[in-house]
């Protein structure tokens, strides 16, 4: 006579055993009451935050499998269920700072009678850190911190992008001789930046197309003015007239006190560019990172 039972009755077991799971998964199975086969090949995979758990089905029958660790931050032994087709199993939650984490297999028959216990260490991988922006704070930029290595000298000085009007606008050269992108904007913030987010605003009248707009621009950074590094490129800007754009912040990871947005390409792909307004904000983090925080 086939017995038939559900992740309840399996559950409770586990609850007279000990602390149980609360998120066994429902399965419903029909069981043999002879002795289990035994699982015996069991390897591990280090995941983020996860371990992932692969057996190997016995030869033998079975009815269910069980599987038991110690979880140091619920600080309780955990039972997971699994059913007979079942070869592999995803733990969750799990952290590297805690070292091995030690799992017992054990098969069952329809009886609830239990078979072997086959045990194996694991590790798992590092937890995501996760990264919230909590507050930006303008930074103050005056017209004589910006400098460009290719003004246009008919029109649009570079000071119009800091003086407060969207009526006026910053042009890099377009009038004869050109010349060859990069063209960039420099700032002097004249005291150390380490995280920040830029925000412009595209010129705004209609007279001209959407020709001229910043498409693919390096966000660079220097301590000396001269010597420069690229901490990201940044593509996918608007380009219809008075459009604005915010960026995420970037993390420098490192100090810096002079700052360049450089445009590599235009649409248009024109040698030039232009903006109404540019603006910069210190950009303050909180930084969690569950392998480091203090547990309870």
């Amino acid at each position: 006579m086939k017995l038939r039972y559900t992740y309840l009755a399996a559950a409770l077991l586990a609850v007279l055993a000990g602390s149980c799971d609360d998120n066994l998964e429902t399965f419903e199975q029909t069981g043999p009451t002879g002795t289990p086969a035994a699982i015996e090949t069991i390897s591990s995979a280090a995941l983020p935050g996860e371990i992932k758990l692969d057996w190997v089905a016995p030869a033998g029958d079975f009815a269910y499998l069980q599987i038991k660790y110690y979880d140091p931050l619920q600080k309780k032994d955990v039972y997971k269920l699994a059913s007979k087709g079942t070869t592999s199993m995803l733990i969750e939650d799990t952290r590297a700072r805690f070292g091995d984490y030690e799992f017992s297999f054990q098969t069952f028959n329809g009886s609830h009678q239990g078979g072997a216990v086959k045990t194996i260490k694991a590790v798992s991988g590092a937890a995501p850190t996760t990264v919230t922006v909590v507050g930006k704070t303008k930074i103050n930029i005056a017209a004589d911190q910006l400098s460009t290595n290719a003004q246009e000298p008919t029109e649009g000085p570079i000071k119009n992008l800091v003086d407060g009007s969207s009526s006026t606008f910053f042009h890099t050269r377009w009038s004869s001789p050109q010349i060859d992108l990069p063209h960039w904007i420099q700032v002097n913030l004249k005291e150390s930046h380490k995280v920040i987010s830029i925000y412009y605003k595209n010129r705004g009248d209609n007279t001209w197309t959407t020709a001229g707009r910043p498409s693919v621009v390096d966000l660079q950074i220097s301590n000396n003015g001269e010597d420069w590094e690229t901490v990201t490129t940044i593509t996918g800007m608007p380009s219809s007239a008075g459009s604005e754009y915010t960026s995420d912040y970037v993390d420098a990871g490192k100090s810096f006190t002079y700052f360049r947005f450089l445009v590599t390409a235009t649409t248009g792909n024109t040698k030039y560019f232009n903006l109404a307004q540019f603006i910069m904000y210190d950009v303050e983090l909180e930084v969690y990172d569950p392998e480091t925080v203090p547990l309870d």
